[in-house]
């Protein structure tokens, strides 16, 4: 019974693992801390349950965790544009005749640079498919071969414009 249940472990943790290929550091750091946190958690609650199932709570509070983590990493790395790569990748769904208008930015101030690989990413306007959110200006480290980052844009296709993430290249 323990072999069957580690072997579902085993394949749960590897698809989750998997499906955060490409998709940015943080979403990745999230699902793999949070599914640790998760296993941890579940296997002290299985374990003191009445059915002293620590497996069976570690799978579930790491599939949990992953979950929880990866959605939270995915959210930070849309929030700071580090998902996407390419004009291609960063197309979204949103199709407008006319694009909204964003609000004026607000002022902003460039802090110390925290190493000389970082790179400043201006504060900018994000489009959520309803309103519009403003990213604050910050340090950042490119993804390996990219050297700058291309704000959010809209860009025209087909005679209507569609909203394009930033992305870096």
């Amino acid at each position: 019974m323990n072999s069957k249940i580690t072997l579902l472990l085993a394949a749960a943790l590897s698809t989750l693992g998997n499906g955060c290929v490409g998709t940015g550091p943080n979403t990745q750091q999230g699902a793999v801390g949070g599914a640790a946190v998760g296993a941890v958690a579940g296997g002290i609650i299985g374990n003191n349950s009445r059915s002293h199932d620590t497996v069976g709570g570690a799978l579930i509070g790491a599939l949990a965790g992953a979950i929880a983590g990866g959605t939270i990493g995915n959210s930070l790395d849309h929030q700071r544009g580090t998902i996407y790569r390419s004009e291609a990748e960063a197309t979204t769904d949103v199709v407008v005749d006319e694009p909204p208008p964003p609000p004026a930015p607000p002022t902003e101030v460039v802090t110390v640079q925290p190493g000389p690989a970082a790179i400043w990413v201006g504060g900018y306007w994000v489009y959520t498919g309803y309103r519009y959110e403003w990213v604050r200006g910050h340090w950042e480290v490119p993804p390996p071969h990219c050297r700058s980052f291309v704000t959010p844009h809209w860009g025209r296709r087909r005679g209507n414009y569609v909203y394009i993430q930033g992305y870096w290249r």
